[in-house]
């Protein structure tokens, strides 16, 4: 699948993140592209404005695009989007991990172990994608607490605390959110990033969590 492909399924598919603002530059505190640490880069990224086809929005994108090993191309856009995934599954993998002994409906537990499984793989290839680039897991710049539909520590500790239909319903909510947070970062990307492969992943998993907010929603948990 080519990127222009990648982007025209994702306006097909994901027009919940139509309009959706620039949350992996917001959450850097700073209305600017985070710059990339790629050797390569001898100045500031230049943002570049990349026509679209009839009918389709233009995109911006980096002139910082630098190659990996293997050929793939990428920007500061897909560094920073795999590094506050990493940190957005990880709490996503801890909600998740209290289903089995504080939930209630069997179904909400079956799903949390689905959820729990497919987030670590795809946290197993973010890390790897960095290491491949040479790039760190995270960025102290970016302030994790204001990425789209994170959850507060208090609001992990009363999930904590909580057990039986009580869960069931903050569970619901409080993943319903995290994943339109992680959808919304997923359209950020689509819009500015270089790597191919990350574009496609990005948009497969975003179309799986509108799929697992519609299963939540058919538990009829109240």
């Amino acid at each position: 699948m080519n990127r222009r492909h990648t982007r025209s399924l994702a306006t097909a598919t994901l027009t919940v993140l139509a309009t959706a603002g620039i949350a992996l530059a917001a959450c850097t505190g700073s209305t600017e592209k985070p710059e990339a640490a790629a050797p390569s880069a001898s100045s500031s990224p230049v943002p570049v404005l990349l026509p679209g086809r009839p009918g389709e929005s233009a995109a911006v994108s980096d002139s910082d695009q630098v190659k990996a090993l293997d050929g793939s191309v990428y920007n500061s856009i897909d560094v920073a989007y795999v590094q506050m995934m990493i940190a957005h599954h990880e709490q996503a993998l801890v909600m998740a991990d209290l289903a089995p002994g504080r939930a209630s409906n069997t179904g909400l537990k079956r799903l949390a172990d689905r959820m729990s499984a497919a987030q670590q793989l795809e946290i197993d290839y973010f890390k790897s994608w960095l290491k491949d680039r040479n790039q760190p897991e995270s960025d102290p710049s970016h302030d994790h607490s204001s990425m789209p539909g994170g959850q507060s520590d208090a609001e992990i500790a009363a999930l904590t605390a909580a057990s039986g239909a009580e869960f069931d319903r903050m569970f619901v909510a409080m993943m319903t959110e995290h994943h339109q947070g992680a959808q919304q970062m997923a359209g950020d990307l689509l819009r500015s990033g270089s790597d191919e492969r990350l574009s496609e992943l990005a948009n497969e998993s975003a179309v799986e969590q509108v799929s697992e907010i519609r299963r939540m929603a058919e538990l009829g948990i109240r």
